[in-house]
């Protein structure tokens, strides 16, 4: 392929002269996906078109060889070089369980960088790419692999274990109790496979927690709204509450205002060294269809009110 002439291997690649590494190794796996020959069977077209992106991505890919291709261009590899690969050597694409077992070993033998993965070809897949490397040695490659899971809050509270498909392999998770968005949980050795050395890394999972209707977390504080009625707020008492343990009573002081909090010590979210706090908010609640006993009595709590909510509203606006 190589006896044709020079070629821009960043038009062959749909990139501008000044693409990093990265933009380089996202161009490629994504045409490489487009034009593989198991996407295209028979196709001669497409299977052309794979190795010249494939040749365009060994040059690019290195940085001595992209040094010499954009200093000499066309006489690059005559400037102390070597033809390109993959436009030579033959593959035998059954040797790969599916399409990113390829690429990755692919990659791996340009000495491609590591990337970031998910969910794919039916179970875990990214992180790294796995390296054949060519003779003379490849550089190191990182076979590591992450993926995101979704518990639910009262999963992640309370703990739980979790059966997950991961490269065709059935593998038990267990989810510690207390466990956080943004957690990163360890599966050594459930990482991408290195076919040529049988090499495995680690994967990594990111924990991401959906919400809950009544609690949210703040840092270390678990939260919640505790509505009051006028009444309750005005002249406080001890009201039942829900905590993740169950029903309690909390004295409410009288007067509270909307907005204010009441802390509820060691009834939070489970952390390492115990229980943290839980904070309920105030929120005043106004009868939505109040009885008619309801809204005489409102009326003359208005016929006797002693103060104007309004007071300092009014002096604060004065100009």
């Amino acid at each position: 392929m190589n006896g044709g002439g020079y070629r821009d291997y960043f038009k062959v690649l749909g990139l501008e002269r000044g693409a990093d590494a990265d933009a380089i190794k996202k161009a490629f796996r994504r045409l490489a996906r487009q034009y593989h020959p198991d996407v295209n069977p028979d196709d001669k077209g497409a299977e052309a078109k794979f190795k010249e992106i494939s040749e365009a991505y060994e040059v690019l890919s290195d940085p001595e060889k992209r040094r010499r291709y954009e200093q000499f261009g066309q006489y690059w590899n005559q400037a102390g070089g070597n033809a390109p690969g993959p436009a030579g050597f033959d593959v035998d694409f059954g040797n790969y369980g599916n399409f990113d077992d390829f690429i990755n070993d692919l990659l791996g033998r340009f000495g491609g960088p590591s990337g970031g993965g998910g969910f794919a070809g039916g179970g875990f897949a990214g992180g790294g790419f796995p390296g054949g490397g060519f003779p003379g040695g490849a550089a190191a490659v990182n076979l590591d692999a992450e993926a995101n899971l979704k518990v639910s809050f009262a999963e992640a509270f309370q703990g739980c274990e979790r059966s997950l498909q991961v490269n065709q392999e059935r593998v038990q998770v267990r989810i510690p109790a207390g466990v956080r968005s943004g957690s990163r949980l360890r599966l050594k050795g459930k990482g991408n496979l290195q076919p040529s050395s049988g090499r495995r890394g680690d994967l990594y999972l990111n924990i991401q927690l959906d919400s809950h209707p009544v609690w949210s977390l703040d840092g270390d504080l678990m939260r919640a709204d505790l509505p009051l009625a006028p009444d309750e707020a005005l002249l406080g008492g001890e009201v039942k509450v829900p905590t993740p343990d169950g029903e309690a009573l909390v004295t409410v002081p009288a007067g509270i205002a909307s907005g204010r909090s009441l802390r509820l010590k060691g009834k939070g979210w489970p952390l390492r060294n115990g229980r943290g706090d839980l904070l309920l908010t105030i929120q005043l609640q106004l009868p939505s269809a109040p009885s008619p006993e309801e809204q005489e009595l409102y009326q003359q709590l208005r016929a006797a009110r002693s103060q104007d909510p309004r007071e300092s509203l009014f002096k604060g606006a004065k100009l």
